[in-house]
């Protein structure tokens, strides 16, 4: 079983005049973000985030299925690539998950449930 650490630390990666982007660090080793990118390869996107951004039920939609499955692909349907990973991180702090990998416009993130159903979760 993938056990990650309750608290994300951040880091800035993108410094512009007034503007300041985090993004979170990995707590996992190389070898549970592999095995995570394996699992999520055959996932569709659960949730998809468009053009009104992420509004208190699309957080609430991504909280709920962080919970159910752990491991979850979100689409972000935005044109700008500095918007976009903008919303990934908002994304990532508002829902305490992890980032495990971003291709494109899909986001594969994690966030570990004890309780989570076993039926449904690909993460174990």
């Amino acid at each position: 079983m993938i056990t990650a650490a309750k608290r994300l630390q951040w880091k800035p990666v993108y410094d512009q005049p007034g503007v300041t982007m985090n993004m979170p660090t990995s707590t996992m080793d190389s070898k549970q973000k592999k095995h995570l990118k394996a699992l999520g390869h055959g996932l569709d996107p659960v949730v998809t985030v468009a053009g009104n951004g992420l509004t208190k039920t699309v957080l609430a939609e991504i909280s709920r299925a962080l919970h159910d499955h752990e491991l979850i692909k979100v689409k972000f349907a935005v044109g700008d690539r500095e918007l976009k990973q903008a919303l990934i991180a908002q994304m990532c702090e508002a829902s305490d998950c992890q980032l495990v990998q971003q291709i494109g416009h899909l986001a594969l993130i994690y966030k570990a449930n004890p309780d989570a159903k076993p039926n449904l979760t690909k993460a174990r």
